[in-house]
């Protein structure tokens, strides 16, 4: 069985919950035969098995998730309220205990994205549009994500120079902090700065 980088107790709580109310909240399909869940991100097919604690990934997209993203996607169908994106973005320091947690270990690891870019603002734009990136007026460069139905994340990207070295960043739809605490976004954000960086 495939180990995640989660609470495997998780699994068992997706499984006795309603399927048609997990699908409307979450804005995915269930399959009764396989009694798994189907989710749609970042253009890949996501199978999740609660009963037999398995996330299966049928690749549509252009990159692999990293193992973080199993976190985010069990959350997700643990907390979905059914809610459409805010469109107001906001940092790891807007979310509810953010200012304290995206510390040390829990870094946004962003620094990837601008370490393999450099200036590179047309590779960098490539990419994103490779993953469905929507270009927005901030920063020098960026782009918003919508990973999924209900959650999207910009980041956000400032050329370097003699003085500064280029810098990313990443922001989340405000409604995201609505239902998943600061942990289930860390997972989302290294997930996203692997797949920039990839």
């Amino acid at each position: 069985m495939t180990t995640y980088p989660i609470d495997e107790r998780l699994f068992d709580e997706l499984a006795v919950l309603s399927p048609p109310e997990v699908c409307n909240r979450a804005a995915c399909r269930y399959d009764a035969i396989q009694n798994a869940y189907i989710l749609s991100a970042w253009g890949d097919a996501y199978i999740i098995t609660p009963s037999e604690r398995r996330i299966e990934c049928r690749p549509g997209g252009v990159t692999r998730p990293h193992p973080y993203f199993s976190v985010f996607l069990v959350h997700y169908l643990l907390k979905a309220r059914g809610i459409e994106p805010a469109e107001v973005w906001i940092s790891e320091k807007d979310v509810p205990g953010g200012q304290t947690f995206f510390r040390g270990p829990h870094e946004i690891p962003a620094y990837k994205i601008s370490n393999r870019y450099k200036n590179d603002i047309n590779l960098y734009a490539e990419r994103c549009a490779q993953l469905g990136g929507r270009p927005l007026v901030m920063a020098d460069i960026a782009f918003a994500f919508q990973i999924m139905p209900q959650a999207r994340v910009a980041v956000l990207y400032w050329l370097g120079d003699e003085d500064f070295p280029p810098e990313a960043k990443i922001l989340f739809d405000r409604s995201l902090a609505g239902y998943l605490a600061a942990d289930v976004l860390f997972a989302l954000a290294v997930d996203v700065c692997e797949r920039l960086s990839g």
